[in-house]
């Protein structure tokens, strides 16, 4: 009976490949049409993003190398100064026009480390991927991070991030202490004991409070994690959720992708710790990996018709088949170059992300759904997290325990395509609101200031501590320039 089944699998299997490399050969040319040598902006003076919608002339980049260095670029200058790591927030959070630009890749040290202790110090401009490779000798893992591990440390904090882990909120939960520099070249220690106006505030601040130097985060063990997956209408979601996730010890990654145009449809993929031996060799995705047919699949479903069900009865079944068994940290190390790096002149891909409260779950949907059909939205993906409630943070996005949805999108490049998601991310908004939830700053600010303060109740806090700290304004990005009150405003909320 064992062998019949096996036999079925592995036949089911066959059709699978065989219909999922059918539809590759009569994708292959319009997915090979773009520009494959489209490097998007180059002048360096030009501060850009990852969607390649957002060019920013400074007047300046420097790259800091130590801390004594960056104190040394805000004294001896007057004007704006903007912060930028990896350049992964898609809105203009990274720059200003005419400031001084610190890029902060090149401030990427390690300065101390405890296994004892699980705790790591590191400079803010060095990637997760980089403390990966330090600590997974040891058999420590980073306790929170986002999925792919590009990103600084810094630009994570700026927007307190989040990613699949289970049992954990924010980033701000695993930051044991910082120190950060303020606009009068100060450096001052921050954590919930020393300085906590600086902590709560510089954490998701966006670069508005000061420069982030060092920063001392908690590990966790390492561990090998089994994936397992199963599919479910929406409706049956939050219970399986707080019935076989929410609360399992076993689980340490979860996130379940709910399935565009009817949003009726999602796939559970868990990952749980496991004695099982290893399908996965590598301890850590190489980061010399070369990535060629994954960026043209992610470009595969808005680029033909039916793509969204291609994606969901064959793609997704065909991926998922196989078991895996990884170490945790392979499963943390992703490179978003997965996702591709080619032309992005008349399409580019872009992120959103809605905070839910867990009971609202099933009613925001179909207001999302109603929106995204009306407006013919090219949805690429809605990845469902979770998150327990932000610790403090002064522009904290879940200050209730929530389900996170991560929507990742197509969109056209002219100003017309901007004007129309612009539209209808307004709209999302409204409905995020209606069910009292909040959206994620790092995109498109395309919210008015009014939706703003109705998500971010608490801004008032910060910019209390931004008026106390820098009072001339110093630390600028696109993000205040439109939501931070001008300097006329200031009597208004002191």
């Amino acid at each position: 009976m064992k062998n019949f089944f096996l036999f079925i699998r592995k036949g089911f299997r066959v059709v699978q490949y065989s219909l999922l490399i059918l539809v590759i050969a009569v994708t292959i040319t319009v997915l090979l049409s773009g520009n494959p040598d489209y490097k998007g902006t180059l002048n360096e003076n030009i501060i850009n993003d990852i969607t390649q919608l957002n060019p920013i002339r400074v007047d300046k980049v420097i790259r800091p190398t130590s801390t004594e260095a960056i104190i040394v670029a805000i004294k001896s200058t007057t004007g704006p100064i903007s912060i930028g790591g990896g350049r992964y927030s898609m809105g203009g959070q990274t720059a200003m026009e005419s400031s001084l630009h610190l890029d902060m890749r090149s401030y990427n040290k390690i300065i101390a480390f405890s296994e004892d202790r699980r705790e790591i110090t590191v400079q803010s401009g060095i990637t997760w991927r980089k403390i990966q490779g330090y600590i997974d000798p040891h058999d420590l893992s980073v306790k929170i991070m986002q999925t792919y591990s590009n990103f600084t440390v810094g630009g994570s904090m700026s927007v307190n991030v989040h990613g699949r882990y289970i049992g954990h909120g924010p980033l701000i939960s695993s930051i044991k202490s910082f120190r950060i520099i303020l606009a009068d070249g100060s450096l001052m220690e921050a954590s919930p004991e020393k300085n906590p106006h600086l902590y709560y505030s510089a954490i998701g601040g966006y670069g508005g409070i000061g420069v982030i130097a060092d920063v001392t985060l908690l590990l966790d063990p390492n561990s090998k994690v089994e994936r397992k997956t199963q599919t479910m209408e929406m409706k049956e979601y939050r219970k399986h959720f707080f019935k076989n996730i929410r609360d399992n010890k076993k689980v340490i990654f979860h996130n379940a992708d709910l399935y565009p145009p009817d949003y009726d449809t999602l796939r559970d993929v868990s990952w749980y710790i496991t004695d099982k031996p290893v399908t996965v060799e590598e301890r850590l995705i190489p980061e010399d990996r070369e990535y060629y047919w994954l960026p043209k699949l992610v470009a595969l479903v808005p680029s033909m018709p039916f793509g969204e069900a291609i994606r969901e009865n064959i793609f997704d079944p065909s991926y998922y088949i196989e078991d895996r068994v990884a170490w945790r940290n392979w499963e943390a190390s992703y490179d978003v170059r997965e996702l591709g790096e080619g032309d992005r002149s008349e399409y580019t891909y872009v992120l959103q992300e809605y905070f839910i409260p867990v009971e609202n779950f099933e009613q925001f949907i179909p207001k999302m759904r109603e929106i995204y059909q009306r407006y013919d939205v090219d949805i690429l993906n809605v990845s469902i997290r979770h998150a327990l409630p932000d610790m403090g943070s002064y522009l904290a996005w879940a200050r209730k325990e929530v389900f996170a949805f991560v929507v990742y999108y197509r969109q056209g490049t002219t100003d017309e395509d901007k004007r129309v998601v612009g539209q209808w991310s307004r709209e999302i908004i409204d409905a995020i609101l209606s069910e009292n939830g909040t959206y994620y700053l790092p995109y498109q600010p395309s919210a008015t200031v009014e939706q703003f303060r109705k998500a971010y109740p608490n801004a008032e806090r910060f910019f209390t501590v931004k008026h106390q700290v820098d009072p001339n304004y110093r630390f600028q990005n696109k993000l205040w320039e439109k939501y931070f009150p001008s300097m006329k405003a200031k009597e208004t909320i002191e």
